[in-house]
């Protein structure tokens, strides 16, 4: 017996539609083909059948399904048509939800979105997020944990839009992974004052970090501290990687830096001081240094420039050589000048690279030289 729920569908398909007692939701049609009324469902909430058969075609097999609850939950919620639709296409599982698990999580998703507006445009964004209903207890109980830290809604809704595992996990994990976060940043002589800002900032950037295991956090500042690096020094490096941090292993750093000296050929101490200033050259993959070292030379770019100022290396080879050709269009010699030129977001290059065009541009005033009237 069939039992589907559908938003409009035609009288006769209505009856012919039967109510049953609910089953597993991954239990395939017995009849190996995909469910007619549930695709007529589909088609009346103009969900494009296409894309959930290229990608997750399964779900069209399913004989217990909830299309209207799943609707109507999310018209309830202020979604309109395009964007029910757009959510149905993007998670299919959706109707696989019991309404009553789907009420649950709009409940205790509202306790941290400002208004329903908010929620449902984290549901067009983060569906499978939101649909995540087999962990309700640990996502209250985490939601409970990280208000008590003092972070504020949005942090915390984002955080749970972007990184669901965080909030499926036991309360505990998370616990042990801002435990070991905040000894590190007040053992390195960081202010507890700050502490919170620097917490959010941390997982804000990168909520991923409390699905990594404390102890890298801990075999990371070790390994930082061995090579000379001092405790306050190690509290820059944190701070400015904020989330980042957290994605070093010991190995990646020790290849990228050996290499890194290895080209520069600078000594321990300037290595530092270079990493200090540039904390990308800890994470960045052999490879991809080595694309960029030979980008910079090609172009006539010195080590020691490179090492005066090492952010450059955060820029693609490709975008240095094209900052690189419009300086030389206003006359700049890169390979005597400054690589501050070549510094900062396109927006702050453009502002650059305008100053250079205007003071190229504009005459010199001469104070003696008599000023001409509007007819001459």
């Amino acid at each position: 017996m069939l039992r589907i729920a559908t938003a409009s569908l035609c009288a006769y398909c209505r009856r012919r539609a039967q109510i049953l007692s609910f089953r597993s939701c991954s239990t395939p049609s017995a009849s190996g083909v995909e469910n007619k009324l549930l695709v007529d469902a589909l088609y009346d909430l103009s969900v494009d059948i296409r894309k959930i058969r290229k990608f997750k075609g399964w779900v069209l097999f399913q004989s217990t399904v909830y299309v209207s609850e799943t609707a109507g939950l999310l018209r309830d919620m202020g979604a309109d048509g395009p964007v029910i639709a757009r959510v149905l296409e993007q998670h299919p599982e959706a109707i696989l939800c019991r309404p009553e698990d789907v009420r649950a999580q709009r409940d205790l998703w509202e306790s941290v979105c400002t208004n329903r507006r908010d929620l449902v445009g984290i549901i067009e964004k983060f569906p499978a997020s939101f649909f995540t209903v087999s962990h309700h207890a640990n996502q209250k109980d985490n939601i409970h944990y990280f208000q008590s830290l003092r972070l504020n809604k949005r942090i915390i809704s984002k955080l749970m839009a972007s990184a669901p595992q965080s909030f499926s996990c036991p309360v505990e994990q998370n616990q042990e992974v801002v435990r070991t976060l905040t000894e590190a940043y007040l053992g390195l002589g960081g202010d507890q004052g700050n502490m919170k800002i620097w917490l959010q900032k941390l997982l804000t950037q990168n909520p991923f970090v409390l699905m990594k295991p404390p102890e890298a956090i801990v075999e990371n500042l070790d390994f930082l501290r061995d090579r000379g690096f001092t405790t306050e020094e190690l509290l820059q490096l944190i701070s400015k990687l904020r989330g980042f941090f957290s994605e070093l292993s010991v190995d990646g750093m020790r290849e990228t830096l050996a290499y890194s000296q290895d080209v520069l050929q600078c000594t321990d101490s300037e290595l530092r001081e270079i990493t200090l200033k540039c904390p990308a050259l800890l994470y960045y993959p052999t490879p991809i240094l080595a694309d960029r070292f030979k980008g910079l030379l090609g172009a006539g770019i010195s080590m020691r420039q490179v090492m005066d100022t090492p952010t450059v290396l955060e820029l693609t080879t490709q975008i240095v050589l094209y900052r690189i050709q419009k300086l030389r269009s206003l006359g700049y010699d890169i390979s005597t000048g400054s690589l501050e030129a070549l510094n900062g977001t396109k927006k702050d290059f453009e502002v650059s690279h305008g100053r250079l065009h205007l003071r190229q541009e504009r005459p010199l005033f001469n104070p003696v030289a008599p000023l001409k009237g509007p007819e001459e």
